[in-house]
């Protein structure tokens, strides 16, 4: 059966489909040994030999879908090497078979629930902007919120790249000159949450993920993972399905009663650094 070449290379688990239509623009991919730059080209994968970098292009992969409670000063990639002065998220994958990339990124200095798969499909679904998936932050930010700062967040606030569209926020609680709120946000902007407070005159002082549509990141410990369960799998998919809502989220849903962690915190010198 013929499909496009890019979900071909999404459904083998070398990328997420917008990535592997920019892979193609870049001259990158072959097939049957000619390379290929146009959108829309179809092959045959039980036929056509599919290259990427030179490689072939190896079958689909089973999906798998995963969690990472990501640490702060950690890259979000797959790239280059690991090291006392450059932690990637993969150094927290091991043990994770399957080859999986990140939905979306965490900044540097942010924590927090990080999904992986190598559903390519459903990642770009999770990260269009037509889906209104929402994503929920922890923040601790400088000073204390007023009313009219709050329904400026809440309704919208004026970036650089054009107008934000509805948030959600909650109180947290105040300690000394500072405050903790939850941000929910409906979009994936650039440094989004941090502009946002920015804008509105209360920096971002430390941020953490919480939620990811209908994902909580819950007990999980910092620097592990897990796989996501099955009825996870079905309400992400329903998610990214949900193209036309605008609706707020409602009560978070239950983390998965004792899910099973996985260890992969850095030893030695890395693991000192990262306490420090």
């Amino acid at each position: 059966m013929e499909v496009r070449l890019q979900k071909a290379i999404a459904d083998a688990g070398v990328a997420s489909r917008r990535a592997a239509e920019e892979m193609i623009r870049a001259g990158r991919v072959t097939i049957n040994g000619q390379t290929i730059r146009e959108m829309g080209v179809k092959i045959d994968p039980e036929k056509d030999h599919i290259k990427v970098d030179g490689r072939h292009l190896k079958p689909a992969a089973p999906k798998a879908y995963v969690i990472l409670n990501k640490p702060k000063e950690v890259l979000t990639t797959l790239e280059g090497p690991d090291n006392e002065d450059r932690l990637t998220i993969r150094h927290y994958l091991r043990g994770v078979r399957h080859r999986v990339f990140p939905v979306g990124r965490l900044d540097y200095d942010t924590e927090g629930l990080l999904l992986l798969t190598n559903d390519g499909e459903l990642a770009e679904r999770l990260l269009h902007p037509r889906y209104h998936v929402p994503k929920t932050y922890l923040t601790k930010i400088k000073g204390t919120l007023e009313a009219e700062e709050i329904l400026q967040l809440e309704t919208g606030v004026r970036l650089e790249d054009g107008m934000t569209a509805l948030a959600q926020l909650k109180k947290i609680r105040k300690v000394e000159e500072n405050s903790w709120i939850e941000l929910t946000i409906y979009e994936g902007r650039t440094h989004q949450v941090k502009r946002m407070l920015e804008a509105v005159g209360h920096p971002v002082l430390k941020l953490k993920r919480l939620r990811f549509g209908p994902l909580v990141l819950g007990p999980l410990p910092l620097g592990e993972y897990r796989f996501l369960t099955d009825p996870e799998i079905h309400r992400l998919r329903a998610a990214a399905a949900n193209r036309h809502s605008h609706r707020r989220p409602s009560s978070p849903v239950n983390a998965p009663a004792a899910p099973h962690f996985r260890r992969s915190a850095p030893r030695g010198r890395m693991r000192r650094r990262l306490a420090s």
